[in-house]
């Protein structure tokens, strides 16, 4: 076990840094400069120098990599050139919107997911199996912020239920924050739900057929019994590993369901930043959401020996 963490900590150290590094090199290759965007075409010559100056930008290459490593090494994301404000300040404050949005998205899909995969497994080839199907083909097929718009329009404009955007802010209290925060989650949930509910399904039908299922079934334990006891348990491991990767797609769909709701989280921020050319800004946050995603993977791999007793006694099998 011991050797089962010390591998899966070096591989997220490694994974880290070749995400910076990538995310640096990509971004400081794309054409433009951010100092002329932001003075405007007709800025002179001598006050794009000063303002690079000031930046930082006239600096060579690596040592502006390795200040900006180092920096976020220590919890120095840098100074926001749009805002002129630490690039922390803006993430922390954006930070409280994104993170129960995901986790309420998450959250959402698991419990939507997981019963309706489990559900279709056990009615197999029947009108139940079909229908699960049928939804998580569409869920695939359609993307997060087309549904957005068809909650917006259903629940927001014609229902008059939720508001079809905005963010009141928690001071409001968690009832109006939660319902804020509902159609963009659910708008969310909806895509990851229809793909784990599909792997679900494969996972369980598959576990159903081994031989210890069909055992304990001989035994004369009933089929419900046999399916959440046994089937569901060993079927769980492929499942936790698409939730951990899911994590990564919810975040990015982040992006685009906080523009349509106009919610003023992560999202919006990389996305405003991006149209604003602020350099440092999107280095910092793409690395942050990188370590995000890279760290659930890491407790993915630590549920695993949860899930597998083979790995508490000290096996690898991954």
């Amino acid at each position: 076990m011991a050797l089962f963490l010390f591998r899966r900590l070096i591989t997220l150290m490694l994974t880290l840094l070749v995400a910076a590094t990538v995310v640096f090199v990509v971004l400081e290759i794309l054409p433009g400069d951010p100092a002329s965007v932001m003075l405007g075409l007709n800025a002179e010559p001598d006050t794009v120098a000063a303002l690079r100056a000031q930046l930082g930008l006239d600096q060579p290459l690596t040592d502006r990599f390795f200040g900006w490593l180092g920096g976020m090494i220590v919890g120095d994301f840098g100074r926001s050139y749009t805002y002129s404000v630490p690039v922390t300040e803006l993430l922390a404050d954006r930070v409280a919107i994104t993170v129960p949005l995901a986790l309420f998205a998450i959250t959402l899909s698991t419990l939507i997911a997981i019963p309706l995969g489990v559900f279709a497994a056990r009615n197999h080839n029947k009108l139940g199996d079909v229908g699960v199907m049928g939804f998580s083909q569409i869920g695939v097929a359609v993307p997060n912020f087309w549904f957005a718009l068809l909650l917006i329009i259903l629940f927001a404009v014609n229902l008059g239920w939720t508001p079809a955007g905005g963010f009141p802010g928690w001071d409001a209290g968690i009832g109006p924050a939660l319902v804020a925060l509902l159609l963009p989650a659910i708008a969310l949930a909806l895509p990851q739900a229809a793909i784990l509910a599909r792997i679900t399904r494969s996972s369980v039908l598959e576990v159903l057929r081994e031989d210890y299922v069909r055992t304990a079934r001989a035994k004369g334990l009933d089929r419900r019994a046999a399916l959440w006891r046994h089937a569901v348990p060993n079927a769980l491991i492929p499942v936790v590993t698409i939730l951990g990767l899911q994590i990564s797609s919810l975040l990015a769909g982040t992006i685009i369901i906080e523009n349509v709701f106009a919610l003023p989280g992560v999202g919006r921020l990389i996305f405003q930043a991006i149209a604003q050319r602020d350099l440092i800004t999107v280095k910092s946050l793409v690395v942050v959401i990188a370590a995000v995603v890279v760290f659930v993977n890491f407790l993915v791999d630590l549920s695993y020996a949860a899930l597998d007793p083979r790995l508490r006694r000290g096996g690898d099998m991954l």
